[in-house]
């Protein structure tokens, strides 16, 4: 698939970062034709609600055809 435009594909994906105590969880929005990060979050735990509402953060900005996660653990 031949990306053209801006808001035609969007990613997200989470990583944890290591700290001292524990672990910081990032999550980030990035616009596949640009690279541009839409929006990051970080969250000390590992639930869901930081992960909406950074997407419905992006969503702010335009809507993307295509919202692409690996769906991981």
């Amino acid at each position: 698939m031949e990306i053209k435009t801006v808001n035609q594909i969007w990613s997200s994906d989470i990583t944890y970062i290591p700290m001292r105590r524990g672990f910081m969880y990032l999550a980030a929005v990035i616009d596949w034709r640009s690279r541009y990060v839409l929006v990051w979050k970080l969250s000390n735990t590992m639930e869901s609600e930081f992960c909406v509402s950074a997407l419905n953060q992006a969503l702010k900005t335009g809507t993307p055809q295509v919202f692409n996660t690996d769906q991981g653990a």
